[in-house]
């Protein structure tokens, strides 16, 4: 099933875009990586998928490795932009804005293969650590921001320490990540973990939003 039109038909019209031809690639290289694995693909497989010479592609990217980074660099601009847009929308309440930014996490780091971010880790530190930090910085940067006007609308108990409630938050995401996470635990609790990535984001994420919210603010997120 061909997603994208070839590159050489995009060639053959004047003046090609330059960003659009490496939004294509890119797009292509993150959708073989999700369901692939970074082993499993080669540069071959997505210069065939998108209609060009291996010899084109790499004058785009001159390895795998850089692929795989610009299309998580990708990733990230979009996640952020999702994220910084539900914050600041001033027309939605605060559960409602709670509930979102849950589903857009899931929504984008769910579909993708545990495998995969074992491979980042073992093939890929630098961009491993880059996303560790990212999870980190937006949960502070964002998820705290909203959390502070959760509390001035008298919708976050005022007595939660914000701090180990963004941690929290962090940790349900590397659950999300890492499939190493669930391992650091002992063998009773992984067994009884028989649980997805995605699910046990989403439990965690309702325990903690459960537990800091105000009546009112539950039964508005429970509904949402």
């Amino acid at each position: 099933m061909q997603y994208f039109k070839p590159l050489r038909l995009i060639l053959n019209q004047p003046m090609p875009n330059k960003v659009s031809i490496e939004n294509k690639i890119l797009e292509a290289a993150y959708k073989f990586f999700v369901e692939k694995g970074y082993r499993q693909t080669t540069m071959e497989d997505i210069a065939k998928h998108l209609g060009i010479s291996k010899k084109t592609l790499y004058k785009y990217y001159p390895g795998k490795l850089d692929l795989l980074s610009a299309a998580f660099e990708v990733l990230k601009v979009r996640l952020t932009a999702k994220m910084e847009a539900i914050v600041a929308n001033k027309y939605i309440s605060f559960p409602l804005k709670l509930k979102s930014t849950m589903a857009v996490m899931a929504s984008m780091l769910g579909p993708i293969n545990p495998a995969l971010f074992e491979e980042i880790k073992e093939y890929a530190p630098d961009l491993w650590a880059d996303l560790a930090h990212y999870i980190n910085e937006s949960a502070y940067d964002r998820f705290a921001k909203l959390l502070k006007q959760g509390v001035q609308e008298d919708l976050v108990n005022s007595s939660v320490n914000l701090n180990l409630v963004v941690l929290l938050y962090s940790a349900a995401i590397q659950s999300l990540i890492d499939p190493s996470f669930i391992n650091q635990f002992p063998t009773a609790i992984q067994q009884g973990m028989q649980l997805s990535p995605s699910d046990i984001y989403d439990q965690v994420i309702t325990i903690i939003y459960n537990g800091i919210l105000s009546d009112e603010a539950r039964n508005e997120f429970a509904n949402a």
